[in-house]
């Protein structure tokens, strides 16, 4: 007996259905089910997934909804009312599916209070094309019975079998509920009574009877409840799967053998009424108005000629033959449009002074896309391809991505949204799952496995992104012992498999804008987003699948830095520097790289990046591509960027396989870096067009490998017609398939080493505007604007404390200098620095004392607590001799100058001028009482710790600021690149530390806290064996250098274990001139000396070698703690008399 499943929660009824599709989709063809319906608690998340797997499956896709059907306005939101009943509609037709559509965005727009309801109206309204199931005990008819009221059942009844007719059924289940035993009897008594048809379904939350318990972990989860607790919500039993026609009958022992059948035979009469077609790869380009006498053809030729001319200066026949061959491969595919549409909107950011980025992904290889500005790096000089952005030979929609300033973004989406329509332009839902660590620690939560515990496990699971558990599970892994050998382990490895990867909760894609041609209600489901933006409910996979436009309005800091920057360039110096004409040759930019001073530089400052770059030593344009495309996990394990590195310098013996290669890897120094390489050799080498060569590119990146081996059958024949050996062409041919895992999209690489480029530009010939808009635009970053500021300092640029006649809201250029911004007080909001910036623009100019500041503020904007922070972050300095003086002051000034902006409200200034009030105070101005003697430094200091979140004007470890390279192996910023467990030296100041007892015995107890440098800071712990030693070191306040190890809790955060702990104050830096000539023997000697002296004062070997153009340069090595020394007269001698004119001893105070 065929059956057809018709309520089904899959995992978009996001932790509570836990089916996943693709299974489900397999179960039902197993089980001879000819098709199975989706029934998703009020949304449609899964119906393009459900759409697509099934027909792979080669059952029928039912596409429904189990919605929510409130009585009454579904706008109203009455606390009283919050359990609607539930309904399914099930789309019959495309006209079905529409109103499915229009039905889910109303609800989820429009109706949403607890959940996103519609109500009788709109069913009404929106009722065509669709079949309706009065589901589960929480349906209207189910409900009237077991609550009494038959009459309800029967007019519910009435209104859905007028409107729906025979494609109304009532709908059955038996999970063993007793509400089910008081609404079954009577509901198939009404079906009889008024002539509806009846089907059996279960109410499917999970696929298999065994999946209950994984289930119920699933709803934990979403509760947030304990797995133990007896308190909270759960299903009565494990019913809750989906059953065959066997296990249903079981389910119904006590319905008539006929009925039952008949029952069953409805699943499949419901199912054969569904001829649904979603129509798929067709694009629905929104309509572009045009110009008179234009075509969307003509008029982009048009605007292509007219970009040539204005970039090159004229069209030559290499111009014409590239921009025919695009125009024509563009026009084929009908996607004229769609390059308007991205040049309009483009266009209008740029007429609007909003950063636009030179280029992303492969659009910036098309010369159309230069031509009409969309892109602003010329494709023809940075040898990129048109291939690799629209393939003749592939069909498949454009992908441009745009990168605009990230604070005028949303001015462009404004734009199309105001030009297509509200209706047809919105944003794309994405979904965060349970990922592998993730699901470990959930269920461990579920168990109350303490976190700690729980943490730890989890950790077991590699970091990498798209992991599995099961890839932490193989033979050798440290998780897997404890799975063979724990039994708690395994349980909770087990039930994390189980819930591993499903859904979990909706986000908004950071990027994607959906514009439509038609409606967006017409075309797919839409709901708001959490940042109460209009989302599809479909992915962004997904809504291309349906043919709907997807652009990527990308936010870019690094924009807002660039335009800022060069504002500040132009008001200080009135030059206006065209940043996307710079020399790519500047000497000054490329010195800067070599020398790894790339904090603040686009793409190049993770300390990883750092040590390639200064491996590296770029030295032409070129080399920032190969760097952007090599900084990968692939490229990086698989040796090819050590290699890329020793030929760069000559180090490594350059070999072509063929003499046509060299003018294709030339500039990647023999090594197949990017894509479009590939692509080139299969064009030279094997007679490929480009657009084959780019099939073959994906056919390796996807290792097809039936496919590919087909197509090294024709390199190698082909490749012979040009001398190349069956051997050759068979070992090229495996070379690239190895290179092809790792290649990266040269266009991308090319423009985004262009903006990484014009920030190194920058930095190097206008450091203090550009570190001046880098600091702005990461203000609320105080981890970042901690790194940028020690950055500063190394450039020797001083970060002054803000000033109230100087100080804008952002940092700002001032002389040499950087000037702090007001907007980065604690306290001091947007509303006081708007009436600062206005008042300081007045004809009374800048203000004269905090007295003048407090009668020209209007005190409604001004608390004392502003004051307060104003004063102590150092913003009246300039103008007042004592922070000390000014607080002491500060109630009786701020009574003072409230009583003159009274008598200058009613007009009454002048009348009093040069008169006192009763209290004495004078009207016009303030004296300042008490002593003029200043809080002392370190009091200063941990103002300004508070009020800006960083020391400013002097900083605790500013006396050996010179020394740190020597006393570490790392600042404090590098260390969120370490792996876990690497060993590292940090030098800084310590806060907050506590003192912890521990868990196993009281007695003894651990140290906590934080240690902090110039760039950032970090989290230490000492625990009880470690505090033998260094207890006393470990104080808040104290300069320390700590050693120990990184302990990663995350992917994110992190800690030190503390090793050893060596106090700053009262120590010594020893520092060795080791001359060049010393022979190897020896050096073993000087390692006994120091272990003979060892004690706590680090150790600095100083050496010369030469480099590459055999210049001689100082190396300085910081040894390892156990080769630190005791630093004395004793030491002196013993180096001194071992090793006489070979090494030089220095001695010197850490904190002279």
């Amino acid at each position: 007996m065929q059956y057809v499943p018709l309520h089904l929660h899959t995992e978009n009824s996001l932790l509570d259905g836990a089916i996943r599709i693709k299974e489900l989709c397999k179960f039902a063809k197993e089980n001879n089910m000819p098709a199975v319906a989706l029934t998703d608690h009020g949304n449609m998340y899964g119906a393009i997934q459900m759409y697509e797997e099934a027909k792979s499956a080669g059952i029928k896709p039912l596409i429904g909804c189990e919605f929510y059907v409130y009585d009454g306005d579904i706008t109203e939101k009455n606390p009283a009312k919050t359990h609607p009943y539930h309904l399914v509609l099930i789309a019959k037709d495309q006209t079905g599916y529409k109103n499915l559509v229009k039905l889910v965005s109303i609800a989820k727009c429009k109706g949403m209070y607890y959940k996103p309801r519609i109500n009788h109206e709109l069913i009404e309204q929106h009722h065509e094309g669709l079949i309706c199931l009065s589901a589960c005990v929480q349906g209207e008819i189910a409900q009237g019975f077991i609550q009494g009221n038959k009459e309800a059942s029967y007019e519910a009844a009435k209104f859905y079998k007028n409107l729906f007719g025979d494609d109304y059924y009532i709908e059955l289940q038996d999970h063993g509920l007793e509400k089910q035993k008081m609404s079954n009897p009577g509901m198939i008594e009404l079906a009889k009574e008024l002539g509806i048809k009846m089907v059996i379904t279960n109410d499917s939350h999970y696929l298999k009877k065994e999946d209950a318990d994984w289930h119920d972990t699933l709803l934990c989860i979403q509760t947030n409840a304990l797995k133990e607790s007896n308190n909270r919500f759960k299903f009565p039993n494990d019913e809750f799967y989906v059953k065959t026609p066997e296990q249903l009958r079981d389910s119904f022992r006590w319905m008539d053998a006929d009925l039952f059948e008949e029952c069953i035979k409805n699943t499949v009469e419901v199912a054969d009424k569904c001829h649904l077609i979603i129509e798929m790869g067709k694009y629905h380009i929104p309509y572009f108005e045009l110009p008179p006498n234009h075509t969307s053809e003509s008029y982009l030729e048009y605007l292509t000629l007219e970009g040539i001319k204005k970039r090159y200066g004229a069209l030559t026949p290499a111009l014409k033959e590239r921009m025919d061959y695009e125009l024509g491969v563009i026009n084929k595919m009908g996607f004229a449009e769609y390059f308007l549409i991205v040049s309009d909107f483009i266009h209008f950011a740029k007429r609007n002074d909003i950063p636009v980025g030179p280029g992303r992904g492969s659009a910036a290889g098309s010369l159309i896309s230069y031509a009409l500005e969309i892109t602003d790096l010329d494709p023809i000089r940075h040898n990129l391809l048109f291939e690799r952005f629209l393939n003749p030979e592939r069909v498949s929609m454009p992908d441009v991505d745009i990168d605009f300033c990230v604070e005028r973004r949303g001015e462009v989406i404004d734009y199309v949204t105001k030009k297509y329509g509200a209706d047809k332009v919105c944003q794309i839902i994405t979904f965060g799952t349970l990922a592998a660590r993730n699901a470990m620690k959930s269920v461990a939560r579920v168990y109350d496995i303490p976190y700690a515990q729980s943490n730890q496990w989890a950790q077991l699971i590699p970091g990498e992104p798209k992991i599995k558990i099961d890839d932490a599970l193989k033979e050798g892994m440290e998780l897997k012992k404890l799975y063979d050998t724990d039994p708690t382990v395994k349980k909770l490895v087990d039930m994390a498999k189980a819930i591993e990867g499903l859904k979990n909760n909706t986000g908004m894609h950071a990027a994607g804008v959906i514009i439509s041609k038609m409606p967006l209600e017409d075309v797919v489901p839409v709901e708001p987003s959490k940042e109460g933006l209009i989302v599809t409910e479909y992915t962004m996979i997904e809504d291309e699948h349906i043919g709907l436009l997807k652009m990527d309005f990308l936010g870019l800091r690094n924009l807002t830095i660039i335009h800022s920057a060069l504002k500040m360039v132009e008001a200080r110096t009135g030059e206006k520097v065209d940043i996307n004409n710079i020399p790519l040759d500047d000497e000054a930019t490329f010195e800067l790289l070599q020398k790894g001073d790339t904090d603040g530089v686009f793409q190049l400052e993770s300390a990883g990046m750092k040590k390639l770059v200064k491996d590296l030593k770029p030295s032409v344009f070129e080399d920032l591509g190969a760097l952007v495309a090599l900084f990968r996990p692939g490229p990086l394990n698989s040796g090819m960027v050590d290699d890329f590195v020793q030929r760069k310098h000559g180090r490594q013996k350059i070999e072509y396989a063929h003499p046509d290669l060299e003018p294709i890897l030339k500039d990647t120094y023999g090594t197949i870096v990017y894509q479009e390489q590939i692509m080139q050799i299969f064009q030279t080498l094997a007679d490929y067009s480009l657009g084959q060569a780019d099939n073959v590119r994906r056919m390796m990146g996807k290792k097809q490998l039936e496919k590919m081996a087909e197509q090294k059958g024709l390199f190698v024949q082909n490749s012979a017609k040009h001398g190349m050996t069956q051997k050759q062409a068979e070992e090229l041919f495996e070379q690239i398939e190895k290179f092809a895992a790792y290649c990266f999209n040269r266009s991308h690489s090319a423009a985004y080493a262009f903006v990484a480029y014009q920030t190194a530009y920058l930095k190097a010939h206008y450091p203090v505007e550009y570190m001046s808009a880098l600091l702005s635009s990461v203000s609320n970053d105080q981890e970042k604007t901690q790194l940028y500021i020690g950055e500063c300092q190394k450039m020797g640029i001083k970060v002054l404390a803000p000033d109230i006649n100087k100080s804008n809201a952002k940092f700002t250029p001032d002389g040499d200098n950087i000037r702090f911004g007001l907007a980065s007080i604690k306290n001091v909001g947007e509303g006081v620095i708007e009436l600062i910036e206005k008042e300081r623009k007045t004809e009374e100019g800048e203000f004269k004392s905090l007295y003048d500041f407090c009668t020209r503020i209007d005190s409604k904007a001004l608390n004392k607590r502003t004051l307060e922070s104003l004063i102590k972050s150092g913003a009246f300095v300039n103008i007042e001799k004592s922070r000390k003086q000014l607080m002491e002051n500060l109630d009786s000034l701020v009574a003072s100058a409230y009583r003159q902006n009274e008598a200058k409200m009613l007009g009454q200034a002048s009348l009093f001028a040069g008169m006192t009030t009763s209290s004495g105070l004078d009207l016009d101005t303030y004296t300042l009482t008490g002593s003029e003697e200043e809080f002392d430094d370190k009091q200063i200091q941990a103002f300004e710790k508070e009020y800006l979140g960083f020391y400013v004007t002097s900083h605790p470890l500013s006396s050996i600021i010179d020394k740190l390279p020597f006393l570490t192996t790392h600042n404090i910023a590098e260390l969120k690149d370490m792996p876990n467990d690497k060993s590292v030296t940090v030098c800084g100041l310590l806060s907050q530390v506590r003192q912890i007892p521990t868990k196993k015995d009281p007695t003894k107890f651990l140290k906590a806290g934080i240690i902090e440098d110039l760039t950032g800071k970090v989290e230490f712990v000492a625990f009880h064996k470690t505090l033998i030693d260094y207890n006393s070191f470990i104080e808040s306040e104290k300069k320390v250098i700590i050693s120990g190890k990184i302990q990663k809790r995350d992917e994110e955060q992190f800690n030190i274990i503390v090793d050893s702990v060596k106090a700053v104050e009262n120590s010594n830096i020893v520092t060795l001139n080791i001359k060049a000539d010393m022979p190897f023997e020896e050096l073993v000697g000087l390692k006994d000396v120091l272990t003979h002296f060892k004690g706590s004062d680090p150790v600095v070997i100083k050496m010369k070698e030469k480099d590459d153009t055999a210049q001689e340069r100082e190396v300085r090595i910081l040894c390892g703690s156990n080769f630190w020394v005791d630093a004395s007269n004793e030491l002196v001698h013993a180096i001194t008399n071992n090793f006489p004119q070979k090494i030089e001893i220095g001695i010197k105070s850490l904190d002279e």
